[in-house]
């Protein structure tokens, strides 16, 4: 029977050079999907209690979602997941581009490594061959030379998904690239894959990949189209500095719109929030410490959006995406050109260290994308570091002779390559803030601003409590992918799934800030629905448009021949998010640890700015949602019950 999924996922014991297919039950996808669904359940199942996270115990794995190459549209997303380094709770990183795909056509929906290799190797797969190749030869190379070389000397047309020197310098920071160094960036998963010595995945395989209904997927998508390609007029890059300026100001708040975001998407990618979002407060600044009054228009205009779409040389589109918010950008260094930096990149390098020179902007992103290091942990990490430099925590002669103030871009680029290459003092910083205070002492922990060790993203609680909300209980914390109450606004799932509060067009700002029971279900909401949508596969920027114009549950439905109703999507949601938060406690993880850095809820608050006297009662807002989803509202541990609903022993 046609279904989706391919039915195997493949294991490879790297300390013994051993490689096994396994078939995977259909009721386990029934109870998890595809995705991260399914690698919840082997990873809780399989990682022994306690192991660590760079030792032989733990498990790494990349898988696929259940739409991935049915033909559906946005789904084009892979995982890394593993026990993270960084965090010590499960660890989780998505990436786009073209690698989704190449591993269903190996006939997996994911694939699995134990183990520790004894020398570097790498996974190749054209068509039925699997093997173990020696990976000496590539040891060290950054993620685009190592890809580069690994194609050319391949059979076929593969795809790679590979580490650069972060990860195998074992930085708790690193991620995972594909596609010239695209990276599933967050929760250090780099080292992991460093810690076994496999620098990277060739995958080229013949498989096909069915679905049960594809009359039924080229209809849905046929209304999809209607809504992406559907022009929404928005003004130029500077002008959106003012729409920021206006959302400050004003006392209503209007409900953000999938089909405004989805404009700004097709225009710009990520970088169209580079200057409402510091106006807005959406923006940390200066490690959380500033505001809009120090990063202001003046100092924006250096990363206004119109300057990424002149440099922008070439659009690209992921793996079944029809809406194409990437780009290849020319840039003034010996690299010539690199990805579109992120929104997330460019304020992690430039406001929050207050760094208006967007040509090292564009140098540090390509540098980084090449290491394999999170852009948002390492700008993170840097405006820490400068922190701990203005309080005289660290002096010259601890810096390697580095002035490290504030929008020093000749000091952060240098002190970058020293986390990269781990020299000096970028040894003390390549495993992130957490670790870094640990190392530093002298009460630096007050700087490093993270949630369970993760760095914050760039989207500041303080303005969207659900951002803060979310950074504290998703069991991967410190992730700004799996919810706030902007994203329930754009998922619509009120509109889908019966019983959710509708959002109203215009609300006063101030109903934000209540934590009451209505702030919890949306935010349950949020991780049940994005918790689906990993498990398909699907790109998070294109269920943004509105769960009733992107239909998620409705293609699930004709991939696989189930029948299942949008309210039992989003219970399959919750129990996948259960059993991810058992896995952390099972591993030793007190989730209300993962509240992060009282600076970053607004205690003290503010004096200026946009989010002036705002401070978050956040353990309420935390209590409220695991009482919302089961969990003991005092522990957030989920109930015990949950291994009978999912028949894990």
């Amino acid at each position: 029977m046609n279904k989706g999924y391919m039915g195997k996922i493949l294991f490879i014991d790297l300390t013994k050079g051993k490689i096994e297919e396994e078939e995977v039950p259909d009721k386990i996808y029934d109870q998890y999907l595809s995705g991260s669904g399914l690698g919840a359940h082997i990873l809780y199942t399989r990682i022994p209690e306690g192991a660590d996270p760079l030792g032989p115990d733990n498990i790494l794995g990349f898988v696929s979602g259940i739409l991935t190459g049915t033909g559906c549209h946005f789904s084009g997303r892979w995982m890394v997941i593993g026990k993270s380094p960084l965090t010590g709770a499960w660890g989780e990183a998505n990436c786009g581009g073209n690698f989704s795909p190449a591993i269903k056509r190996c006939g997996y929906d994911g694939i699995f490594f134990t183990g520790i290799s004894p020398k570097p190797v790498f996974l190749y797969i054209h068509k039925e061959k699997i093997e173990l190749r020696d990976a000496s030869q590539i040891w060290g190379m950054d993620s685009v030379e190592a890809e580069k070389l690994l194609i050319a000397e391949a059979e076929g047309n593969p795809r790679v998904a590979c580490i650069g020197p972060a990860g195998e310098k074992l930085s708790f920071i690193s991620g995972v690239c594909n596609d010239r160094g695209r990276i599933a960036a967050r929760g250090g998963l780099g080292a992991v894959m460093g810690s076994k010595r496999l620098k990277a995945l060739v995958l080229d395989g013949s498989k096909k990949i069915t679905s049960s209904n594809k009359e039924t997927i080229k209809s849905l998508n046929d209304i999809c189209n209607k809504y992406v390609k559907k022009k929404v007029p928005f003004v130029n890059g500077p002008m959106s500095r003012y729409i920021g300026t206006l959302t400050r100001i004003l006392p209503t708040a209007m409900a953000m719109d999938g089909m405004l975001l989805k404009a700004m998407l097709m225009k710009w990618g990520t970088v169209s929030m580079n200057r409402m979002s510091p106006e807005m407060g959406d923006s940390p600044i200066k490690n959380w410490k500033g505001s809009n009054k120090d990063f202001g228009p003046k100092e924006s205009k250096s990363v206004d959006p119109d300057i990424f779409k002149k440099r922008e040389i070439k659009k690209y589109h992921c793996y079944a995406c029809p809406m194409g918010c990437g780009g290849t950008c020319v840039t003034k260094d010996k690299f010539k050109e690199t990805h579109k930096p992120e929104y997330e990149t460019v304020i992690a390098l430039g406001g929050l260290c207050m760094n208006e020179d967007v040509d090292s902007i564009f140098y540090l992103n390509e540098i980084l994308n090449r290491a394999g290091m999170d852009t948002i942990s390492a700008g993170a990490t840097v405006a820490f570091a400068i922190e701990c430099y203005e309080n005289g925590i660290l002096k010259n002669e601890d810096t390697d002779g580095l002035d490290l103030t504030w929008g020093n871009s000749k000091s952060i680029v240098e002190l970058l390559d020293k986390m990269i290459k781990r020299e000096g003092i970028g040894d003390i910083l390549a495993d992130g803030v957490r670790v870094a205070a640990q190392k530093i002492g002298k009460d630096s922990e007050r700087y490093a601003i993270h949630a369970g060790g993760q760095e914050l993203p760039m989207h500041d609680g303080r303005n969207d409590p659900g951002f803060a909300l979310h950074y504290s209980v998703e069991p991967s914390p410190g992730r700004h992918t799996f919810g706030s109450g902007m994203y329930y606004e754009l998922y619509r799932l009120w509109t889908t799934v019966k019983g959710l509060p509708k959002t109203k067009i215009l609300y006063h700002k101030n109903t934000r800030y209540i934590a009451d029971e209505k702030m919890a279900i949306k935010g349950a909401a949020c991780s049940k629905y994005t918790t689906v949508v990993n498990g398909a596969g699907l790109c998070l920027f294109g269920v943004m448009i509105g769960s009733d114009r992107v239909p998620t549950f409705d293609w699930l439905n004709a991939a696989t021949g189930w029948n299942k109703t949008s309210e039992e999507y989003m219970d399959i949601g919750k129990k996948i998010q259960s059993l991810k938060q058992s896995f952390n406690i099972k591993h030793g993880i007190d989730p209300m640890l993962n509240k992060p850095n009282d600076r970053s809820i607004g205690d003290p608050p503010l004096k200026e700015g946009a989010n002036k006297n705002r401070t978050l009662n956040l353990e309420t807002m935390m209590r409220n949602y695991w009482k919302h989803l089961g969990w003991d509202p005092n522990t957030g541990k989920p109930d015990s019950k949950i291994f009978t609903d999912l028949e894990i022993k």
